[in-house]
Formats: C-alpha cells, sequence, structure tokens
C-alpha cells in the first residue's frame, strides 16, 4: 500500500461539495463534512464533533490502558461528549465548555474510580488541548491545483 501522508499526520482536502473534506491519514479515509442546515452536505461528522471523538477516544483509550496495567476489573467505556459554545464578550468568545461523562463498568472500588477521574484528565488529546502553551504554526501556500 502507498502512502500519501507520513504517519501520525493528517491531510485535509475539499472533495465533492464546499464544506465535505476528505480526511487523510498513514492508514486510514474518512469525510468531514458540517451539516445542512450550515450548508454542509452532511457527509460526515462535523469538525467539532470530530475534536470531541478524539477526545472520547483518548479519554476511554487511556483509562482502558491504565486498568490493564493496573490489571483493574474494568469492563466497559463509555465517554459521552458535547460542546457548548462560549458567550461573545468584548469581541472574543469566552467560557467555551467541553462537557465530558465517563461510565465505567466492572466491579471497581471507590478508590480506583476517583483515580481513574484523575487519569482522564491524564490523556494525551486531554493534556494537548488544555495546554496553555499550545501554539498552532500556520503557513498558507499558494497552488497550481484545480479542484477534483
Amino acid at each position: 500500500m502507498s502512502h500519501e501522508v507520513a504517519e501520525g499526520c493528517v491531510r485535509v482536502e475539499e472533495k465533492i461539495s464546499p464544506f465535505t473534506q476528505q480526511v487523510t491519514t498513514y492508514n486510514h479515509r474518512w469525510l468531514a463534512d458540517e451539516p445542512e442546515s450550515l450548508g454542509g452536505a452532511d457527509e460526515g461528522p462535523a469538525p467539532m464533533e470530530m475534536l470531541m471523538a478524539g477526545l472520547g477516544a483518548c479519554t476511554s483509550m487511556t483509562l482502558r490502558m491504565y486498568a490493564k496495567r493496573k490489571n483493574w476489573p474494568l469492563q466497559k467505556v463509555t465517554v459521552d461528549l458535547s460542546h457548548q459554545e462560549g458567550k461573545l464578550q468584548d469581541g472574543e468568545i469566552v467560557g467555551e465548555v467541553i462537557h465530558r461523562s465517563i461510565r465505567v463498568a466492572g466491579e471497581l472500588t471507590e478508590e480506583q474510580t476517583s483515580r481513574l477521574l484523575e487519569i482522564a484528565n491524564k490523556c494525551p488529546v486531554h493534556r494537548t488541548i488544555t495546554n496553555p502553551n499550545l501554539a498552532i504554526e500556520t503557513e498558507l501556500n499558494l497552488s497550481t491545483e484545480t479542484k477534483d
């Protein structure tokens, strides 16, 4: 299999309609889009849904790895997430919130569930999106490609 994108990297490019995006990683492809109510074709999850999916998946995987390493009887992890936009204040959005609700199943002690909550807040995606030193470096390049 030939890989268009280096391992650990992501490419996003327009496909089909203006908001439908082809997401390509080293081994996977999927679509992202906006709902029809926002002018999209609703061909895939919206960007904020993908961000929350990344946080939810990372949370669940981190808890699973930790419980496995500790030999704890964790049977199932379910993570529900929702996003609430902040209010516009002095030209900036403030108070934005992602609500994360984690359900765990298994014969876990109160001490173990308390520790799992601490560990959830240490998953790599959580640490990245809450890091006050996170910088997104952006460059814009002019391309001669035309739309497919």
